[in-house]
């Protein structure tokens, strides 16, 4: 573990589901507070499915000002945006339906198009939208391989050292899929990783304790540049760390 990351263990999913909510939503008030908006880079997967239906609540989405949050994703899959698979489709069947935020802030990857147009579209988006300026929030998964987003073990994204976003074929999951690069993501102000689940303890241990090989395990090479990186894990998947000293 570097020197810059915390990390939060609660007792069960439910802990770190509502959580991970909290910590949200207080990120997004004092980033519209202290700079008139709130942009995240959303994940997709299993883990924060809960975390963003308990964000469209009353209770939390009366929290936001939703008109001034700006929703990006971190990777999506090259699928049409009303497929199943879709990270996309997930967040908003989740959590962007139900939450008074216009049409216009959500900037999904076009997963429909052809793989690299799609990555080279999205960087341009980017470049122009945050202005040089990193994200307020990347909330990232980690994959029981070690991956994150979709940087996946010994594929280019891992070591790129100029473009913003890429699309690779992951041969793994059999499909191309677009995906935020380390330096996106290490460039903003904070990140968050969640882990849930006894089957993530083992890769969470290797992840956060384990000698630093990031070709191999690429959810080590998050590391903000000047932000702080935050893992938001339940009991279960914390089991394997070792006490910090």
């Amino acid at each position: 573990m570097t020197s810059a990351s915390r990390i939060q263990i609660y007792p069960d999913n439910t802990g770190l589901v509502t959580g991970t909510a909290d910590f949200i939503a207080d990120e997004a008030v004092r980033s519209i507070t202290e700079r008139g908006r709130f942009t995240i880079a959303l994940a997709g997967g299993n883990t924060p499915r809960p975390v963003y239906e308990r964000l469209a609540t009353p209770e939390y989405a009366g929290r936001i000002d939703w008109t001034r949050v700006y929703v990006y994703f971190g990777d999506e899959r090259c699928v049409p945006p009303e497929d199943l698979r879709s990270n996309y489709q997930m967040a908003l069947a989740a959590l962007c339906a139900h939450v008074p935020i216009p049409p216009d802030n959500i900037f999904r990857m076009l997963g429909e198009g052809t793989p690299d147009q799609a990555a080279l579209s999205y960087e341009s988006q980017l470049r122009a939208n945050l202005a040089g300026d990193g994200f307020d929030l990347v909330l990232l998964g980690m994959g029981d391989n070690g991956h994150t987003a979709s940087i996946f073990p010994g594929l280019a994204a891992v070591t790129e050292t100029a473009r913003w976003v890429l699309a690779q074929y992951v041969e793994v999951m059999g499909m191309w899929r677009v995906t935020l690069t380390p330096i996106a993501i290490n460039s903003a102000r904070t990140i968050v990783f969640l882990a849930s689940g006894a089957g993530k303890a083992e890769m969470l241990q290797r992840v956060l304790q384990g000698p630093y090989e990031p070709v191999v395990l690429p959810s080590q090479i998050i590391r903000p540049t000047y932000g702080k990186l935050h893992w938001l894990v339940d009991q279960a998947a914390a089991a394997q760390l070792q006490p910090m000293t």
